[in-house]
């Protein structure tokens, strides 16, 4: 195996992925992994769109694992983004231990890591950005943000999203959505709304029922009339609390955008693009039934594909999470209508991008109130920490066992958030790494009793909202993570039959449905709960361990699939 110096100076595969009007062509031919090969793109038409979405206020460059078990149902089954390892690697035409295997999947994801090196990183997406403007023109590129760009990490958290959005804004997006900026407060939403354009049409007031936020924006890009319709999470007050947003209602709200995209079209709009943060299932249904939608820019699954996904005349762009990746769309408009297209996910790659030092400068302002304590060691790993996936990671196999501990608890739930960055073997622990896995806004870690017919209520219900065969009532998160609980799972039954077999896992006994069990957990949505904070129970755990080592959850067995 070369090293990542060796890689940077010796032939190499490139991860350009790029695809249009039908036609395919990847360059995974032995080439320099460079800045160069990595923006290397053939422009086309009048507009270029450009996509982020995901950031979870990931600032500097990251490891971030993706999923290797990404579970699709009904008419998804089998379709990407629900394709995993070889699978994906097969469909796309990917070859294994490139750059784009490991961007892409989960495969040797560790050993490919050390090659690789770290990716995103403001800094680094600042570059990318600067050379496509340079290149097509600012009159011609929309730049777009889709939405979880300033929740995720300890500054992030401190300041409400105030670290992210002072270096955001020297990006100069021209517009954005949202989600979990919800979970800052109605106040700090309006706030944010006013410092860059925020579009979510599908929030509305509950008292008059009138939009909260502006529904879309036209702009003048290439000569072409472009209509950005934004669309926030819809299930927001079922995801979180409701009580951080009371006075405001959601909703896929389909009408609603069928009403804008025909009101944009009447007022001379050629191009109409959603903004959404819906989920990438979501956004397939909405395309196959609200007619008029050229383009939706998808997000809140953390899907990254290296093609655009077509429904009817609809283009699906799918951007990835964590800065990891930026999407190019370039468009030729003519008479109202997308002739052709070509698309490029273009792979962050951190040590072959040159940082582009304002950005880099207005990180380091950003982190600078926090540094200290960033940087400040807890422990260390032996084995690799991730999040990423429809069942238990061993970043929450080790949430549970610390809760599991320090509340004295027989079962621990944990939330199945997809944020969330990776640690591999031998890294370092820091405060940093912990709270990019548990900063929220209600981060209590409670402890109670349940029963086992309300344990298995909780986990069917959690089931149902990710394999619901209808995605307009899948909320697009991954299954709640248990410590000491086994379970089997069959995502192709109907709902409140897909749990069996639960198991207590100290006592090896089957869970009675009428007994008693102490239970804890963290991420509650009820209003006044109470215990202490997520970070400084996983903190206090790692530093008494010294080194952990967490192997993978082997207590769900998964059927139907």
């Amino acid at each position: 195996m070369i090293t990542r110096r060796e890689f940077v100076g010796v032939a190499a595969a490139t991860a350009t992925l790029a695809v249009g009007g039908g036609s395919l062509t990847r360059a995974l031919t032995k080439q320099r992994l460079t800045e160069a090969e990595l923006f290397k793109f053939d422009p086309l038409g009048n507009v270029t769109i450009l996509h982020v979405a995901d950031l979870h206020a990931q600032l500097q460059p990251v490891y971030f694992r993706e999923p290797s078990i990404n579970l699709g149902i009904g008419s998804s089954k089998g379709l990407a983004p629900h394709l995993t390892g070889r699978a994906f690697l097969k469909h796309f035409g990917i070859k294994e231990r490139s750059p784009a295997a490991y961007a892409l999947t989960s495969l040797e994801f560790a050993a490919l890591a050390r090659e690789y090196g770290r990716m995103g990183g403001l800094d680094r997406l600042a570059t990318a950005l600067k050379h496509v403007r340079a290149e097509r023109g600012e009159d011609k590129v929309l730049f777009l943000d889709g939405g979880d760009s300033l929740q995720g990490s300890l500054g992030a958290n401190q300041s409400k999203g105030q670290d992210v959005l002072d270096c955001m804004r020297l990006l100069k997006p021209d517009a954005m959505t949202g989600h979990w900026e919800f979970t800052y407060g109605e106040t700090r939403v309006k706030e944010i709304a006013k410092s860059v354009p925020f579009l979510a049409l599908n929030v509305r007031d509950t008292e008059w029922n009138e939009p909260v936020f502006e529904p879309m924006r036209l702009f003048e890009k290439g000569g072409v009339k472009v209509a950005v319709l934004g669309q926030a999470f819809p299930y927001t007050p079922i995801a979180n609390p409701a009580w951080m947003m009371p006075n405001w209602s959601f909703g896929i709200r389909e009408d609603d955008v069928r009403a804008n995209v025909e009101k944009a079209r009447k007022n001379g709009a050629q191009l109409i693009v959603l903004l959404s943060h819906n989920g990438f299932d979501v956004d397939r249904k909405l395309a196959s039934r609200v007619a008029g939608i050229d383009v939706i820019l998808t997000g809140h699954t953390h899907d990254a594909l290296p093609e655009v996904v077509k429904v009817g005349t609809t283009l699906l762009v799918a951007s990835g999470c964590d800065g990891k990746f930026l999407s190019r769309l370039d468009l030729d408009v003519q008479g109202g209508q997308v002739k052709d297209f070509r698309y490029k996910l273009i792979p962050l790659f951190a040590d072959a991008i040159t940082p582009d030092k304002e950005m880099t400068l207005a990180i380091e302002k950003a982190r600078a109130p926090y540094a200290k304590e960033l940087r400040r060691i807890v422990g260390h790993t032996e084995t690799l920490l991730y999040r990423r996936g429809n069942f238990n990671g061993t970043f929450d196999d080790l949430i549970c066992a610390a809760i599991m501990q320090a509340r004295d608890a027989e079962i621990a739930l944990s939330p199945g958030f997809r944020w969330g960055t990776s640690l591999l073997p031998g890294q370092t622990i820091t405060v940093e790494d912990i709270h990019n896995v548990t900063a929220i806004s209600y981060p209590q870690v409670y402890r109670t009793t349940m029963t086992g017919e309300r344990l298995k209520e909780i986990l069917e219900d959690v089931a149902d909202n990710l394999f619901n065969p209808d995605p307009y009532y899948q909320q697009g998160g991954d299954m709640v993570r248990c410590g000491g609980l086994g379970y089997a799972i069959d995502v192709g039954k109907p709902a409140g039959q897909r749990i069996s077999a639960m198991t207590h896992r100290k006592s090896g006994k089957p869970i009675e449905a009428g007994k008693n069990y102490v239970i804890t957990g963290w991420a509650s949505v009820n209003h006044g709960t109470e215990g202490p904070q997520i970070w400084e129970l996983v903190e206090r755990y790692v530093a008494a361990e010294k080194t952990v080592r967490m192997k993978p959850n082997r207590l769900v067995t998964i059927s139907g699939a």
